[in-house]
Protein backbone atom coordinates (compact mmCIF):
# COMPACT_ATOMS: atom_id res chain seq x y z
CA UNK A 1 0.00 0.00 0.00
CA UNK A 2 1.18 3.50 -0.81
CA UNK A 3 2.10 6.08 1.84
CA UNK A 4 -0.86 6.61 4.17
CA UNK A 5 -0.52 10.40 4.26
CA UNK A 6 -0.44 10.57 0.47
CA UNK A 7 -3.68 8.60 0.26
CA UNK A 8 -5.32 10.69 2.98
CA UNK A 9 -4.47 13.92 1.16
CA UNK A 10 -5.69 12.43 -2.11
CA UNK A 11 -9.01 11.43 -0.50
CA UNK A 12 -9.51 14.89 1.01
CA UNK A 13 -8.86 16.58 -2.34
CA UNK A 14 -11.05 14.06 -4.17
CA UNK A 15 -14.02 14.75 -1.87
CA UNK A 16 -13.58 18.50 -2.24
CA UNK A 17 -13.29 18.24 -6.02
CA UNK A 18 -16.18 15.85 -6.62
CA UNK A 19 -18.65 16.99 -3.95
CA UNK A 20 -17.67 20.56 -3.10
CA UNK A 21 -17.42 19.68 0.61
CA UNK A 22 -14.40 19.83 2.90
CA UNK A 23 -13.89 17.12 5.49
CA UNK A 24 -13.83 18.36 9.07
CA UNK A 25 -11.31 17.36 11.71
CA UNK A 26 -13.05 14.28 13.09
CA UNK A 27 -13.91 13.01 9.59
CA UNK A 28 -10.22 13.22 8.69
CA UNK A 29 -9.35 11.26 11.83
CA UNK A 30 -11.79 8.47 10.90
CA UNK A 31 -10.48 8.50 7.33
CA UNK A 32 -6.87 8.09 8.41
CA UNK A 33 -7.62 5.40 11.01
CA UNK A 34 -9.64 3.44 8.43
CA UNK A 35 -6.58 3.22 6.17
CA UNK A 36 -4.33 1.67 8.83
CA UNK A 37 -3.88 -2.09 9.05
CA UNK A 38 -4.52 -1.99 12.79
CA UNK A 39 -7.83 -0.12 12.58
CA UNK A 40 -9.26 1.52 15.67
CA UNK A 41 -12.90 1.03 16.56
CA UNK A 42 -15.38 3.88 16.58
CA UNK A 43 -15.39 3.62 20.38
CA UNK A 44 -11.61 4.14 20.52
CA UNK A 45 -11.74 7.07 18.09
CA UNK A 46 -14.55 8.66 20.10
CA UNK A 47 -12.75 8.28 23.42
CA UNK A 48 -9.44 9.66 22.11
CA UNK A 49 -11.12 12.72 20.56
CA UNK A 50 -13.73 13.50 23.26
CA UNK A 51 -16.80 12.48 21.27
CA UNK A 52 -19.53 10.01 22.13
CA UNK A 53 -19.35 6.66 20.37
CA UNK A 54 -22.91 6.95 19.06
CA UNK A 55 -22.19 10.36 17.53
CA UNK A 56 -19.19 8.94 15.65
CA UNK A 57 -20.98 5.74 14.67
CA UNK A 58 -24.37 7.12 13.65
CA UNK A 59 -23.63 10.68 12.51
CA UNK A 60 -20.02 11.43 11.54
CA UNK A 61 -18.99 8.11 9.95
CA UNK A 62 -22.11 7.63 7.76
CA UNK A 63 -21.71 11.13 6.34
CA UNK A 64 -18.04 10.45 5.64
CA UNK A 65 -18.81 7.19 3.78
CA UNK A 66 -21.55 8.97 1.83
CA UNK A 67 -19.16 11.72 0.70
CA UNK A 68 -16.46 9.23 -0.23
CA UNK A 69 -18.95 7.07 -2.13
CA UNK A 70 -20.09 10.12 -4.08
CA UNK A 71 -16.49 11.13 -4.80
CA UNK A 72 -15.31 7.67 -5.88
CA UNK A 73 -18.48 6.59 -7.67
CA UNK A 74 -18.75 3.32 -5.74
CA UNK A 75 -20.21 2.38 -2.38
CA UNK A 76 -17.49 2.87 0.22
CA UNK A 77 -17.20 1.35 3.67
CA UNK A 78 -14.47 0.90 6.27
CA UNK A 79 -13.36 -2.40 4.71
CA UNK A 80 -13.03 -1.56 1.01
CA UNK A 81 -11.82 2.04 1.45
CA UNK A 82 -8.04 1.37 1.26
CA UNK A 83 -8.24 -0.63 -1.99
CA UNK A 84 -10.62 1.80 -3.69
CA UNK A 85 -8.56 4.87 -2.83
CA UNK A 86 -5.28 3.27 -3.86
CA UNK A 87 -6.75 2.24 -7.21
CA UNK A 88 -8.12 5.73 -7.85
CA UNK A 89 -4.76 7.24 -6.96
CA UNK A 90 -3.04 4.93 -9.47
CA UNK A 91 -5.58 5.90 -12.14
CA UNK A 92 -5.00 9.57 -11.47
CA UNK A 93 -1.24 9.24 -11.76
CA UNK A 94 -1.67 7.37 -15.06
CA UNK A 95 -4.72 8.98 -16.68
CA UNK A 96 -6.07 8.03 -20.07
CA UNK A 97 -5.97 10.95 -22.50
CA UNK A 98 -9.36 12.61 -23.04
CA UNK A 99 -10.63 15.50 -25.08
CA UNK A 100 -11.08 17.51 -21.87
CA UNK A 101 -7.53 17.06 -20.58
CA UNK A 102 -6.10 17.73 -24.04
CA UNK A 103 -8.08 20.95 -24.36
CA UNK A 104 -7.00 22.10 -20.90
CA UNK A 105 -3.30 21.46 -21.36
CA UNK A 106 -1.16 24.54 -21.72
CA UNK A 107 -3.80 27.03 -20.56
CA UNK A 108 -3.19 26.87 -16.82
CA UNK A 109 -6.54 25.25 -15.94
CA UNK A 110 -7.13 22.29 -13.65
CA UNK A 111 -10.07 19.90 -13.50
CA UNK A 112 -10.76 20.90 -9.90
CA UNK A 113 -13.99 22.71 -9.10
CA UNK A 114 -15.57 24.09 -5.98
CA UNK A 115 -19.30 24.24 -5.29
CA UNK A 116 -20.15 27.53 -3.60
CA UNK A 117 -22.97 27.95 -1.11
CA UNK A 118 -25.03 31.09 -0.69
CA UNK A 119 -24.43 32.74 2.69
CA UNK A 120 -28.18 33.19 3.15
CA UNK A 121 -29.97 31.10 5.74
CA UNK A 122 -28.78 28.09 7.71
CA UNK A 123 -25.43 26.50 6.87
CA UNK A 124 -26.35 22.94 5.74
CA UNK A 125 -25.35 20.10 8.05
CA UNK A 126 -23.07 18.52 5.44
CA UNK A 127 -21.48 21.84 4.48
CA UNK A 128 -17.73 22.24 4.53
CA UNK A 129 -18.20 25.97 5.16
CA UNK A 130 -19.45 25.67 8.73
CA UNK A 131 -16.91 27.14 11.12
CA UNK A 132 -16.93 25.76 14.65
CA UNK A 133 -16.33 28.35 17.36
CA UNK A 134 -13.86 27.15 19.93
CA UNK A 135 -15.62 24.67 22.22
CA UNK A 136 -19.19 25.95 21.84
CA UNK A 137 -20.49 23.07 19.72
CA UNK A 138 -18.93 20.38 21.91
CA UNK A 139 -20.18 22.11 25.05
CA UNK A 140 -23.72 22.09 23.67
CA UNK A 141 -23.45 18.43 22.64
CA UNK A 142 -22.39 17.41 26.12
CA UNK A 143 -24.99 19.61 27.81
CA UNK A 144 -27.92 18.25 25.81
CA UNK A 145 -27.16 14.77 27.20
CA UNK A 146 -27.93 15.97 30.73
CA UNK A 147 -31.40 15.24 32.17
CA UNK A 148 -32.07 18.92 33.01
CA UNK A 149 -30.55 20.43 29.87
CA UNK A 150 -31.73 23.97 29.10
CA UNK A 151 -29.57 25.81 26.55
CA UNK A 152 -30.08 29.51 25.78
CA UNK A 153 -28.38 30.77 22.59
CA UNK A 154 -28.13 34.51 22.15
CA UNK A 155 -26.64 36.53 19.27
CA UNK A 156 -27.62 39.24 16.77
CA UNK A 157 -29.30 38.33 13.49
CA UNK A 158 -27.33 36.23 10.99
CA UNK A 159 -24.74 35.09 13.52
CA UNK A 160 -25.37 31.34 13.19
CA UNK A 161 -27.98 30.58 15.86
CA UNK A 162 -30.14 28.47 13.56
CA UNK A 163 -27.11 26.62 12.19
CA UNK A 164 -25.99 25.75 15.71
CA UNK A 165 -29.49 24.57 16.65
CA UNK A 166 -29.51 22.29 13.59
CA UNK A 167 -26.25 20.69 14.76
CA UNK A 168 -27.49 20.21 18.31
CA UNK A 169 -30.60 18.48 16.97
CA UNK A 170 -28.49 16.38 14.60
CA UNK A 171 -26.32 15.31 17.51
CA UNK A 172 -29.42 14.53 19.54
CA UNK A 173 -30.75 12.37 16.70
CA UNK A 174 -27.47 10.45 16.74
CA UNK A 175 -28.23 9.64 20.40
CA UNK A 176 -31.68 8.36 19.36
CA UNK A 177 -33.35 11.38 20.96
CA UNK A 178 -36.61 12.71 19.57
CA UNK A 179 -36.22 16.20 18.13
CA UNK A 180 -38.72 19.01 17.68
CA UNK A 181 -37.84 22.31 16.03
CA UNK A 182 -40.21 25.29 16.17
CA UNK A 183 -39.40 28.61 14.55
CA UNK A 184 -41.67 31.33 15.86
CA UNK A 185 -40.81 33.37 12.76
CA UNK A 186 -43.06 30.93 10.87
CA UNK A 187 -46.10 31.43 13.07
CA UNK A 188 -48.89 33.58 11.65
CA UNK A 189 -49.92 36.70 13.56
CA UNK A 190 -53.22 35.06 14.55
CA UNK A 191 -51.25 32.53 16.61
CA UNK A 192 -50.20 35.32 18.97
CA UNK A 193 -53.78 36.49 19.62
CA UNK A 194 -53.83 34.97 23.12
CA UNK A 195 -51.94 32.60 25.39
CA UNK A 196 -54.58 29.94 24.80
CA UNK A 197 -54.31 30.23 21.01
CA UNK A 198 -50.51 30.23 21.07
CA UNK A 199 -50.17 27.26 23.44
CA UNK A 200 -52.63 25.16 21.45
CA UNK A 201 -50.54 25.91 18.34
CA UNK A 202 -47.40 25.06 20.29
CA UNK A 203 -48.69 21.73 21.64
CA UNK A 204 -50.14 20.74 18.27
CA UNK A 205 -46.82 21.34 16.49
CA UNK A 206 -44.87 19.32 19.05
CA UNK A 207 -47.37 16.46 18.78
CA UNK A 208 -47.18 16.32 15.00
CA UNK A 209 -43.39 16.48 14.84
CA UNK A 210 -43.17 13.58 17.27
CA UNK A 211 -45.48 11.56 15.05
CA UNK A 212 -48.14 11.22 17.76
CA UNK A 213 -51.88 11.40 17.32
CA UNK A 214 -53.34 14.67 18.54
CA UNK A 215 -55.23 14.35 21.82
CA UNK A 216 -55.29 18.02 22.64
CA UNK A 217 -59.06 18.23 23.09
CA UNK A 218 -58.94 15.35 25.57
CA UNK A 219 -56.62 17.31 27.85
CA UNK A 220 -57.75 20.91 27.26
CA UNK A 221 -60.10 22.22 29.93
CA UNK A 222 -61.10 25.89 29.69
CA UNK A 223 -61.50 26.08 33.46
CA UNK A 224 -57.88 25.02 34.01
CA UNK A 225 -56.23 27.76 31.95
CA UNK A 226 -53.79 27.45 29.03
CA UNK A 227 -50.61 27.10 31.11
CA UNK A 228 -51.94 24.25 33.24
CA UNK A 229 -53.51 22.58 30.20
CA UNK A 230 -50.16 22.62 28.40
CA UNK A 231 -48.36 21.18 31.41
CA UNK A 232 -50.89 18.39 31.88
CA UNK A 233 -50.79 17.60 28.14
CA UNK A 234 -46.99 17.31 28.12
CA UNK A 235 -46.75 15.35 31.36
CA UNK A 236 -49.79 13.13 30.89
CA UNK A 237 -49.44 12.42 27.19
CA UNK A 238 -46.37 13.58 25.23
CA UNK A 239 -43.67 12.66 27.75
CA UNK A 240 -45.36 9.37 28.68
CA UNK A 241 -45.78 8.32 25.04
CA UNK A 242 -42.07 8.77 24.20
CA UNK A 243 -39.41 6.43 25.50
CA UNK A 244 -36.33 8.51 24.72
CA UNK A 245 -35.51 12.13 25.62
CA UNK A 246 -37.06 14.95 23.59
CA UNK A 247 -35.07 17.97 22.45
CA UNK A 248 -37.40 20.92 22.04
CA UNK A 249 -35.68 23.66 20.02
CA UNK A 250 -37.33 27.09 19.93
CA UNK A 251 -35.89 29.50 17.39
CA UNK A 252 -36.82 33.17 17.08
CA UNK A 253 -38.47 33.63 20.46
CA UNK A 254 -37.90 37.36 19.89
CA UNK A 255 -41.29 37.28 18.16
CA UNK A 256 -42.93 36.98 21.57
CA UNK A 257 -41.44 40.24 22.83
CA UNK A 258 -44.04 42.10 20.77
CA UNK A 259 -46.73 40.50 22.95
CA UNK A 260 -45.61 41.09 26.56
CA UNK A 261 -48.57 39.33 28.19
CA UNK A 262 -48.22 36.21 26.06
CA UNK A 263 -44.44 36.26 26.40
CA UNK A 264 -44.67 36.48 30.17
CA UNK A 265 -47.02 33.48 30.30
CA UNK A 266 -44.89 31.34 28.00
CA UNK A 267 -41.59 32.13 29.69
CA UNK A 268 -43.07 31.40 33.10
CA UNK A 269 -44.32 28.09 31.69
CA UNK A 270 -40.85 27.14 30.44
CA UNK A 271 -39.35 27.98 33.82
CA UNK A 272 -41.97 25.88 35.60
CA UNK A 273 -41.13 22.92 33.36
CA UNK A 274 -37.45 23.36 34.14
CA UNK A 275 -38.28 23.25 37.85
CA UNK A 276 -40.33 20.07 37.30
CA UNK A 277 -37.16 18.31 36.11
CA UNK A 278 -35.79 18.47 39.66
CA UNK A 279 -38.35 16.14 41.16
CA UNK A 280 -40.44 14.51 38.44
CA UNK A 281 -38.59 11.86 36.45
CA UNK A 282 -40.83 12.04 33.39
CA UNK A 283 -39.93 15.73 32.91
CA UNK A 284 -36.22 14.87 32.83
CA UNK A 285 -36.77 13.54 29.32
CA UNK A 286 -37.44 17.11 28.10
CA UNK A 287 -34.37 19.04 26.94
CA UNK A 288 -34.89 22.65 25.81
CA UNK A 289 -32.84 24.77 23.41
CA UNK A 290 -33.98 28.30 22.65
CA UNK A 291 -32.44 31.09 20.59
CA UNK A 292 -33.09 34.80 20.40
CA UNK A 293 -31.49 37.90 18.91
CA UNK A 294 -32.91 40.55 21.23
CA UNK A 295 -31.85 40.65 24.85
CA UNK A 296 -34.75 40.15 27.21
CA UNK A 297 -36.29 43.39 28.41
CA UNK A 298 -39.64 41.98 29.57
CA UNK A 299 -39.61 42.19 33.39
CA UNK A 300 -40.01 38.78 35.02
CA UNK A 301 -39.44 37.82 38.67
CA UNK A 302 -36.09 36.08 39.05
CA UNK A 303 -37.67 32.85 40.25
CA UNK A 304 -40.09 32.77 37.28
CA UNK A 305 -37.69 33.60 34.45
CA UNK A 306 -36.15 30.98 32.13
CA UNK A 307 -33.34 33.40 31.26
CA UNK A 308 -31.29 32.83 34.39
CA UNK A 309 -31.16 29.01 34.38
CA UNK A 310 -29.35 26.40 32.31
CA UNK A 311 -26.44 27.00 29.95
CA UNK A 312 -26.13 30.46 28.37
CA UNK A 313 -24.32 30.63 25.02
CA UNK A 314 -23.57 34.01 23.42
CA UNK A 315 -22.17 33.45 19.93
CA UNK A 316 -19.05 35.51 19.27
CA UNK A 317 -18.00 37.06 15.99
CA UNK A 318 -15.30 35.32 13.95
CA UNK A 319 -11.66 35.96 14.81
CA UNK A 320 -8.89 36.36 12.22
CA UNK A 321 -7.91 32.69 12.30
CA UNK A 322 -11.48 31.59 11.64
CA UNK A 323 -11.86 34.08 8.78
CA UNK A 324 -8.60 32.92 7.21
CA UNK A 325 -9.78 29.30 7.53
CA UNK A 326 -13.10 30.12 5.86
CA UNK A 327 -11.33 32.03 3.09
CA UNK A 328 -9.13 29.02 2.34
CA UNK A 329 -12.24 26.83 2.15
CA UNK A 330 -13.44 29.25 -0.52
CA UNK A 331 -10.02 28.82 -2.19
CA UNK A 332 -9.25 32.45 -1.36
CA UNK A 333 -6.12 32.66 0.79
CA UNK A 334 -6.03 36.25 2.06
CA UNK A 335 -2.96 38.40 2.48
CA UNK A 336 -2.48 39.96 5.90
CA UNK A 337 -3.59 43.45 4.70
CA UNK A 338 -6.69 41.94 3.03
CA UNK A 339 -7.58 40.00 6.19
CA UNK A 340 -7.17 43.09 8.36
CA UNK A 341 -9.24 45.18 5.96
CA UNK A 342 -12.02 42.59 5.91
CA UNK A 343 -12.06 42.30 9.70
CA UNK A 344 -12.12 46.07 10.20
CA UNK A 345 -14.96 46.57 7.76
CA UNK A 346 -17.16 43.70 8.99
CA UNK A 347 -16.20 43.41 12.64
CA UNK A 348 -15.99 39.63 12.09
CA UNK A 349 -19.76 39.21 11.69
CA UNK A 350 -20.20 35.76 10.08
CA UNK A 351 -22.79 36.76 7.48
CA UNK A 352 -20.80 39.80 6.32
CA UNK A 353 -17.64 37.69 6.08
CA UNK A 354 -19.34 34.87 4.18
CA UNK A 355 -21.01 37.26 1.75
CA UNK A 356 -17.68 38.89 0.88
CA UNK A 357 -15.94 35.54 0.35
CA UNK A 358 -18.86 34.13 -1.62
CA UNK A 359 -18.99 37.10 -4.00
CA UNK A 360 -15.21 37.21 -4.38
CA UNK A 361 -15.11 33.54 -5.34
CA UNK A 362 -18.26 33.64 -7.48
CA UNK A 363 -17.29 36.76 -9.43
CA UNK A 364 -13.56 36.01 -9.42
CA UNK A 365 -12.86 39.49 -8.05
CA UNK A 366 -10.17 40.07 -5.41
CA UNK A 367 -11.44 40.84 -1.92
CA UNK A 368 -9.54 44.13 -1.92
CA UNK A 369 -11.38 45.28 -5.02
CA UNK A 370 -14.80 44.24 -3.70
CA UNK A 371 -14.32 46.04 -0.41
CA UNK A 372 -13.48 49.34 -2.12
CA UNK A 373 -17.16 49.69 -3.11
CA UNK A 374 -18.61 47.89 -0.09
CA UNK A 375 -20.51 50.85 1.36
CA UNK A 376 -22.08 52.21 -1.83
CA UNK A 377 -25.37 51.25 -3.46
CA UNK A 378 -23.76 49.05 -6.10
CA UNK A 379 -21.52 47.26 -3.59
CA UNK A 380 -21.84 43.68 -2.40
CA UNK A 381 -23.63 44.72 0.81
CA UNK A 382 -26.24 46.95 -0.81
CA UNK A 383 -29.21 44.62 -0.14
CA UNK A 384 -28.17 44.06 3.45
CA UNK A 385 -27.69 47.78 4.05
CA UNK A 386 -31.02 48.57 2.41
CA UNK A 387 -32.69 46.13 4.80
CA UNK A 388 -31.15 47.93 7.78
CA UNK A 389 -32.31 51.24 6.32
CA UNK A 390 -35.81 49.80 5.86
CA UNK A 391 -35.89 48.88 9.56
CA UNK A 392 -34.96 52.46 10.43
CA UNK A 393 -37.75 53.76 8.21
CA UNK A 394 -40.23 51.52 10.01
CA UNK A 395 -38.90 52.44 13.45
CA UNK A 396 -37.71 56.08 13.45
CA UNK A 397 -36.86 55.85 17.14
CA UNK A 398 -34.12 53.33 16.32
CA UNK A 399 -32.81 55.55 13.52
CA UNK A 400 -32.63 58.59 15.80
CA UNK A 401 -30.76 56.61 18.45
CA UNK A 402 -28.29 55.20 15.95
CA UNK A 403 -27.60 58.68 14.54
CA UNK A 404 -26.52 59.71 18.01
CA UNK A 405 -24.27 56.68 18.41
CA UNK A 406 -22.59 57.56 15.09
CA UNK A 407 -21.13 60.66 16.68
CA UNK A 408 -19.94 59.06 19.93
CA UNK A 409 -20.60 56.09 22.26
CA UNK A 410 -23.78 56.69 24.20
CA UNK A 411 -25.97 55.16 26.88
CA UNK A 412 -29.33 54.52 25.22
CA UNK A 413 -32.73 53.49 26.53
CA UNK A 414 -32.43 49.77 27.29
CA UNK A 415 -35.04 48.50 24.83
CA UNK A 416 -33.65 50.66 22.00
CA UNK A 417 -30.07 49.56 22.68
CA UNK A 418 -31.06 45.89 22.70
CA UNK A 419 -32.91 46.19 19.39
CA UNK A 420 -29.93 47.90 17.73
CA UNK A 421 -27.70 45.15 19.07
CA UNK A 422 -30.04 42.47 17.71
CA UNK A 423 -29.58 44.03 14.25
CA UNK A 424 -25.81 43.80 14.67
CA UNK A 425 -25.48 47.59 14.47
CA UNK A 426 -23.98 48.21 17.90
CA UNK A 427 -21.97 46.57 20.63
CA UNK A 428 -22.86 47.36 24.22
CA UNK A 429 -20.02 47.75 26.72
CA UNK A 430 -20.54 49.15 30.22
CA UNK A 431 -24.02 50.28 29.11
CA UNK A 432 -22.46 52.31 26.29
CA UNK A 433 -23.61 51.60 22.72
CA UNK A 434 -20.92 51.87 20.05
CA UNK A 435 -21.12 51.25 16.28
CA UNK A 436 -20.17 47.61 15.69
CA UNK A 437 -18.09 47.90 12.51
CA UNK A 438 -16.85 50.25 9.79
CA UNK A 439 -19.43 49.04 7.25
CA UNK A 440 -22.31 50.56 9.20
CA UNK A 441 -20.31 53.54 10.37
CA UNK A 442 -19.25 54.57 6.86
CA UNK A 443 -22.58 53.83 5.15
CA UNK A 444 -24.81 55.67 7.60
CA UNK A 445 -22.43 58.57 8.11
CA UNK A 446 -22.47 59.20 4.38
CA UNK A 447 -26.23 58.67 4.25
CA UNK A 448 -26.86 61.15 7.03
CA UNK A 449 -24.05 63.45 5.78
CA UNK A 450 -22.09 63.33 9.04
Amino acid sequence: MKNIEEIVEFAIELVATETGFSLNFIQKVILRESLLEDKKTYAQIAEENNYSESYIKFSVAPKLWQLLSQAIGEKVNKTNLPALLEQHLVNQNNPLPTETTTAMSGVGLTPEHYVLESPEGQVPLASGLYIERSTIEQTCYQEILQPRAFIRIFAPRKMGKTSLIARILDYGSSQNYHTVRLSLHCAGTEVFASSDRFLRWFCTNVTQQLGLASRLNDYWDEDMGALMNSTIYFQGYILKETCNPIILALDGIDQLFQYPGLAGDFFVLLRSWYEETKDTSVWQKLRVVMAHAVEVYIPLPTHRSPFNVGLAIELPTFNQEQVQDLAQRHQLPLTKPELEQLMKLTGGFPYLIRLALYQSSRLNIPIKTLLQDATIDRGIYHKHLQYQLYIFQQYPKLADAFKQVLTAPLQLEMEVAFKLKSLGLVHITDNQSVVSCDLYREYFRELYAY
